[in-house]
């Protein structure tokens, strides 16, 4: 272990990535960020530590101005719709964070301001003249985002100019074969353009000394390893201001029109909401920030362990009155039904909808994203597993273990606890286990393995069930009555000890078990006990805590999912290049007339052919048409229809097929009538 495991701290500040005001929370983001987070914080409160719990929303950076524009709004309007929808999705669904601010407030620019104001004061920039997009119509230079242009590694014709959505090759706006300006059109030119660049380079030997040595036994594997692949790979100079209209001016006369780059201002956020906090509670805000006995966590997911534990300690320590981030305890990406979540696709499943179709379930998600956390490799989420968890673990387990001793103490003995009698080596075995979780979780908690220390709350809860199921109370009530009272008084113990324990974890469960058990909520100090609950104590009725999800809520999520897909790939599909050329001569020798369906039929052994009788204008013929996986025979009667009527008659299953319909075929195979917008004389013309 390194120095810091071993350090006592007097206050904590644990923070978690602020969320990107564009779009709503996905459980990809709770996975990896919030739940864990919580769990460490409301850990931390029930064993009575000093923590201020930071979050809040990231609003500026160039996706939100793009957003803006499309939809026709200013970028305020864009940040306050999502910041309302993430706020009241984590208030909802209990994430409690002792502040949600946004970095679009005030006070976040007065202190994103000062802090670079710090910085240059003490001359810690480097200033840098270079050549930059820049479009003439708007007369404004072009962040990356702004730029589009042919991919030179996949050939993608709608590339970014920071990335390649298709290939996903990280990219530079002069790499684009093409580029043109995402605002006018045209095509961009090259202009000269003052930026201010955080000298990373600068701090990299004290970098590598402070992760590489210092953490190497107390950070996540994922997180070194990355960290050791950038530092190892040299580090650069990082501009920290941009050329743009929507974010935190920079504080200089000369950099009019300029603003903070969003990943130098983001995580002053943190920042600036913990002295937001301070105003409001009256409380001193500078120790949780610049106090050694002070111990900083951020909480954050995979794409941002680089800016929280190389950029973000390197503009600290280059400031130089803040402390360091003693973990990162960064996890990977969680996917969804074996398919990588994303927004831009709708592939995800969004915390606000989730809450509304799943009402009263919050703990279920937060158990299963828990379980299934992506704590050192990406893992997956299906709604089958998701059903199955609820099913036979909480609901099976936990649930069980605690309705049944409360419903049996409400039967034997009117809901009251009943005094602890003699007790047997198992009695004394179960006892002596139940002891031993309070510290088995703590220890897992405290590092980071979350998964774990909520397996070990769920092995007490086995340990009651096999207890109260090898027990048998409810046969031996009869004969042995004093026996059932210790195995009863033993159980309740057990329930109080998860009402503890699971509240980091379970936090809504956690409270309405303790609403039955008659109690307040205790402290992380209490656990362990097996007198938790006093003899005569009068508990509340019983109610389940948790209930069966049923087959058809999970098939209209894993529905919802299809439909999703079904929509993408109609959105993304492209039509079939064109056939050979031909000449007129050759196309009038076709001729298409408009027919109505006059009677239909199935064909018998098929599954897709009908047996038509169309009128032509002409004549009545028999058509064979491969449609009925589509149509119904009673459906088209009457409808109208075009009707090559000069092909040669082909025999298909015994019928003489006297020419063809048309039918236009979408991307998935669907087929439609090509038809006239209004009826028409039968035998008219199509030319």
């Amino acid at each position: 272990m390194s120095d810091s495991a071993a350090k006592l701290f007097k206050r904590y500040t644990v923070t978690s990535a602020l969320p990107y005001a564009n779009g709503p929370i996905h459980i990809g983001h709770l996975a990896g960020v919030y739940v864990p987070a919580d769990i460490y914080v409301r850990y931390l409160r029930s064993k009575g530590e000093d923590v201020v719990f930071i979050g809040g929303s990231d609003e500026h950076g160039v996706p939100i101005t793009i957003k803006a524009r499309r939809e026709g709004i200013t970028p305020q309007q864009v940040v306050d719709k999502y910041h309302d929808i993430i706020k009241k999705s984590f208030e909802d669904f209990g994430v409690s964070f002792d502040i949600y601010s946004r970095t679009s407030n005030p006070v976040h620019h007065k202190t994103a301001s000062e802090f670079f104001t710090n910085l240059y004061d003490k001359g810690e920039f480097i200033e840098k003249t270079s050549l930059q997009y820049f479009d003439e119509e708007h007369q404004t230079f072009l962040a990356d985002r702004y730029i589009t242009g042919t991919c030179p590694h996949c050939g993608f014709e709608k590339a970014y100019g920071d990335q390649c959505e298709n290939c996903g090759t990280s990219l530079n706006a002069t790499d684009l074969i093409n580029p043109k300006s995402a605002l006018s059109g045209s095509v961009p030119v090259m202009r000269e353009t003052k930026h201010w660049f955080l000298p990373l380079d600068k701090y990299e030997p004290w970098l590598r000394e402070w992760i590489l040595e210092s953490h190497k036994d107390d950070w996540k594997t994922n997180v070194y390893g990355q960290c050791k692949s950038w530092l190892d790979h040299g580090l650069q100079p990082r501009a920290v201001t941009r050329d743009l209209d929507w974010g935190v001016n920079v504080p200089l006369k000369e950099a009019e029109g300029k603003v903070l780059y969003v990943w130098f201002d983001a995580p002053i956020g943190y920042i600036s909401a913990t002295r937001e906090w301070g105003e409001q509670t009256g409380k001193d805000w500078e120790p949780y920030w610049k106090s050694a006995d002070s111990k900083l966590v951020h909480f954050i997911g995979k794409d941002n362990i680089v800016f929280h534990c190389i950029v973000f300690p390197g503009m600290l320590k280059a400031e130089g009155s803040f402390i360091l981030p003693e973990n990162v305890p960064a996890n990977e990406f969680l996917n969804l039904e074996n398919d990588k979540i994303s927004t831009s696709r709708n592939w995800a499943v969004w915390l606000h909808e989730y809450l509304e179709e799943f009402p009263g379930k919050q703990d279920v998600l937060r158990y299963v994203l828990t379980a299934n956390a992506p704590e050192t490799k990406d893992n997956d989420f299906t709604w089958r597993d998701f059903q199955a968890r609820n099913n036979s673990e909480l609901l099976a387990v936990f649930g069980n273990f605690v309705n049944r001793t409360l419903v049996l103490t409400q039967k034997y003995f009117d809901g009251k606890v009943p005094a602890l009698g003699p007790v047997d080596d198992y009695d004394r075995q179960v006892i002596n286990e139940m002891a031993g979780f309070p510290a088995k979780i703590s220890q897992s908690i405290e590092l980071y393995r979350f998964r774990e220390a909520l397996n070990e709350l769920m092995n007490l809860a086995r340990l009651g069930n096999k207890y109260l199921t090898e027990t048998e109370p409810w046969k031996t009530f009869k004969t042995n009555p004093d026996r059932v009272q210790t195995n009863l008084n033993i159980c309740l113990q057990i329930c109080a000890n998860l009402a503890i324990l699971g509240e980091p974890f379970l936090p809504f469960s956690a409270a309405k078990l303790n609403i039955m058990l008659n109690l307040e909520t205790s402290k992380w100090d209490k656990a362990g006990s097996s007198a938790l609950l006093a003899d005569g104590h009068q508990l509340g009725l019983p109610e389940l805590l948790f209930e069966r999800i049923e087959d058809a809520a999970i098939e209209a999520q894993v529905q919802k999912l299809l439909d999703t897909k079904k929509a993408n790939e109609a959105e993304n599909a492209t039509a079939n290049p064109t056939k050979p050329v031909i000449e007129f001569d050759d196309f009038s020798k076709v001729d298409l007339r408009i027919g109505t369906i006059i009677a239909a039929e199935k064909v018998a052994k098929t599954k897709k052919l009908l047996k038509l009788t169309i009128d032509t204008g002409i004549d009545k013929r028999t058509v064979v048409s491969g449609i009925a996986e589509y149509y119904e025979p009673e459906n088209i009667i009457g409808q109208q229809v075009t009707i090559l009527v000069n092909l040669a008659p082909r025999n298909l299953k015994g019928i003489d097929s006297q020419g063809m319909i048309l039918m236009a075929e979408d991307h998935d195979g669907r087929l439609s009538f090509v038809s006239p917008t209004s009826a028409m004389k039968n035998g008219s013309e199509v030319r």
